[in-house]
């Protein structure tokens, strides 16, 4: 069951295990990006954190527990914040863009902590991995409802694999725009590059709906 895992603390202050983990967090997003995780020390966490090693272990019991947190930090933010711009009540050809548009934002001003995620999530334990792995299906989730709404609205009558691939397109795309940055960027810029993603993302709506590719998009 891919449930929540509980990180350990010996202090019982709330409000101060989430200031101390999100001091944590911090540090090792940087070292994480720097050095990896593998060669990064829970004593060079502390002291980016501003701490002791000893401080530090009060609030965790190991490395992996940092990691966890890391990544389960940085997933509820980017969810937060798609979450915050994507509009379900009508959606629309616009509600669409606007949507892979909010995405690509939210990923480009984050580019540190998902290419850290990319990167370092595979060194997360077997207990905690499937939790970290629902959460990423639960924002892909997210991009599969917008999909099937616009279908809904336009009569688009597309398939269930459909909209799941879509979905899947729009969030590892968005990803690339982090962990491809190194080639991308130095050819697009964010709106050219998230303007040809929406053009793709049109192209597949129309070949699997049967439209032709002039066909405008318009409300059943």
């Amino acid at each position: 069951m891919a449930e929540k895992q509980k990180v350990y603390a010996s202090v019982k202050d709330e409000r101060l295990i989430n200031i101390r983990r999100e001091q944590m967090v911090k540090g090792a997003i940087s070292l994480f990006k720097e050095k990896g995780f593998h060669r990064t020390t829970t004593r060079e966490i502390a002291r980016k954190a501003g701490f002791s090693i000893g401080t530090l272990y009060e609030y965790i019991r190991s490395k992996e527990d940092i990691l966890y947190l890391v990544c389960d930090q940085i997933y509820d933010e980017v969810q937060s914040k798609i979450q915050d711009a994507l509009d379900l009540k009508k959606v629309t050809i616009e509600t669409i863009r606007e949507g892979i548009t909010s995405y690509f934002r939210v990923i480009d001003e984050m580019q540190d902590e998902v290419l850290v995620l990319y990167q370092e999530a595979k060194s997360l334990t077997k207990e905690s991995l499937p939790y970290v792995l629902k959460k990423e299906m639960q924002m892909v989730a997210m991009f599969e409802q917008l999909i099937k709404l616009f279908s809904e609205n336009y009569g688009l009558l597309l398939k269930d694999k459909e909209i799941k691939l879509l979905a899947h397109n729009i969030f590892v795309h968005g990803q690339m725009w982090s962990f491809r940055r190194w080639a991308l960027q130095k050819i697009y810029t964010l709106d050219e590059y998230t303007n040809m993603q929406v053009e793709l993302f049109i192209q597949g709506v129309q070949t699997f709906s049967g439209k032709k590719r002039d066909h405008p998009f318009k409300p059943a």
